[in-house]
C-alpha cells in the first residue's frame, strides 16, 4: 500500500456542510476495506442509517453523541472514543460541541454503502 498524505486526498461534500475523504478504497472496490476521514461541523447529525457490514468510527477531535439501536441511551463521544456499529443495525452520531468533529470511519467492505429510512433526505 502507498503512503497517503491525508490533506492531498480530494474531499467531497456530504450533507449539512460535512466533508469526507476516502483515504483507502476506490470506486472499483479494489481494497477489502474502506477508510475515510470525515469532518462534521457543529450541529451536524448523520441521521439514522445502517450498513450491510460492520462500521467502526474513531473520534479524533470534537465532541458529540451517538446512538446504536438496541444499546439503550444516547452516549457522549469525544477524542479517544471508538464506536462499533454492527451490520444492519441502525445508528447515528452527531456533533454537540462548538468545534467540528473529525472522525475516521472504517467500513468492512470494498464499497461504502449507506442505507437510510425511506424519505430521509440527509444523503451520504
Amino acid at each position: 500500500m502507498p503512503i497517503i498524505q491525508n490533506d492531498e486526498v480530494d474531499e467531497f461534500a456530504l450533507h449539512d456542510d460535512a466533508t469526507y475523504r476516502t483515504l483507502v478504497g476506490d470506486d472499483d472496490g479494489s481494497t477489502p476495506i474502506r477508510l475515510g476521514l470525515q469532518v462534521s461541523p457543529s450541529g451536524f447529525n448523520t441521521g439514522v442509517h445502517w450498513h450491510p457490514y460492520m462500521e467502526i468510527v474513531i473520534v479524533l477531535e470534537g465532541e458529540g453523541e451517538a446512538w446504536i439501536e438496541g444499546e439503550g441511551e444516547i452516549t457522549s463521544v469525544g477524542p479517544g472514543t471508538t464506536m462499533v456499529f454492527p451490520p444492519e443495525v441502525k445508528h447515528w452520531f452527531g456533533v454537540t460541541g462548538k468545534e467540528p468533529m473529525k472522525t475516521y470511519g472504517i467500513h468492512a467492505s470494498p464499497d461504502r454503502v449507506v442505507e437510510r429510512m425511506p424519505g430521509d433526505k440527509t444523503g451520504g
